[in-house]
């Protein structure tokens, strides 16, 4: 694994010295959005706090006057603002902290970024909405059902606030080179796929509809914003993008099942929305018009072949991967 902490002079001169720094760079999206930008020449500094280390710079985001220093020592030319707390059942428990996280740190990322001259990219959620009237586009009003999606907003207005130059990327729930199953509400439906060897049933919600998304698409936007939107500075405000399947969590789990040609007959849909913690949009589709017009899109990978590619490596025989790709 690379260390994205440290910058490669090579690679800063094929983009000119053009520097990124990646906040949550230990997570799902973070580490797909270094290697994107690294593998296109960027130097990259990632940021992480509990996990950061040996791989990454150790910061952490609420603490006001690290950020200031973080900033003002790198210098970057790009932030994406990947850190935050995204479990909303977890926000729910444990509001004052995940909105310290989500909305005062970002506030300050995007203050220090203003100052020091930095295209801000802060990454929100489709979960701004409430999901009665999709689709949803970027001058639809919000009307957030939980914490997390209220927090998520009220970072959307704290950037704007403090960096009127910044880019809301709003994005659903995500999927990736996860580095255990459970690090995505995506993957993590693979532990139910593999229950069928207990004779178990297991029930999946069949109500709420999800655009899963993988987070390498997610990162290639990021990148190309970036670069678009160092040179134009119309390349601002909220951006959507979204994978196109509509797939409920069962859905998802028999098209996994599916994809390793694995039974999926125990895997039982519920038509009800299902009890939590935290209320989730019924339907919170994004519609990507926006970033499509102005060519800063990329096709979504297809689910089937982009879930797959992400499990196998947690898959009982590895050599799967040899039998279906070779």
């Amino acid at each position: 694994m690379p260390d994205f902490g440290i910058a490669n002079p090579e690679e800063e001169d094929l983009v000119q010295g053009l520097k990124v720094l990646v906040t949550g760079a230990t997570g799902l999206l973070g580490r797909a959005v270094c290697k994107e930008f690294q593998s296109n020449g960027w130097s990259v500094i990632g940021t992480g706090y509990r996990r950061a280390q040996p791989r990454f710079l150790r910061c952490d985001m609420t603490d006001e006057d690290a950020v200031r220093r973080l900033l003002h020592e790198h210098k970057p030319d790009v932030i994406v603002h990947c850190a935050a707390e995204r479990r909303p059942d977890v926000m729910e428990r444990h509001t004052e902290a995940a909105v310290h996280l989500n909305v005062h740190a970002t506030g300050t990322v995007a203050k220090e970024a203003a100052v020091c001259g930095a295209l801000f990219i802060y990454i929100s959620t489709d979960y701004v909405f409430d999901g009665r009237s999709p689709p949803y586009g970027e001058d639809d009003c919000p009307n957030p059902v939980n914490v997390y999606g209220r927090s998520k907003l009220e970072g959307e207005r704290e950037s704007l606030r403090h960096c009127p130059g910044a880019v809301i990327l709003r994005v659903p729930v995500l999927f990736g080179e996860v580095e255990s199953v459970v690090e995505s509400a995506v993957t993590a439906l693979w532990l139910k796929v593999e229950e069928a060897d207990e004779d178990g049933c297991s029930p999946l919600d069949h109500c709420l509809q999800r655009f899963p998304t993988d987070a390498r698409d997610v990162a290639a936007v990021c990148r190309k914003l970036a670069e678009r939107g160092r040179q134009d500075p119309s390349i601002r405000g909220i951006f959507h993008f979204s994978g196109k399947e509509q797939m409920t969590k069962y859905e998802m789990a028999v098209a996994m099942a599916q994809a390793f040609n694995l039974p999926s007959n125990h895997l039982i849909p519920l038509t009800e929305q299902p009890a939590a913690a935290a209320p989730r949009p019924i339907n919170s589709q994004l519609n990507c018009s926006r970033l499509e017009l102005l060519n800063l899109s990329v096709e979504p990978r297809p689910f089937s072949t982009a879930i797959a590619d992400c499990l196998w490596p947690f898959t009982a025989d590895k050599r799967w991967r040899q039998t279906v790709f070779h």
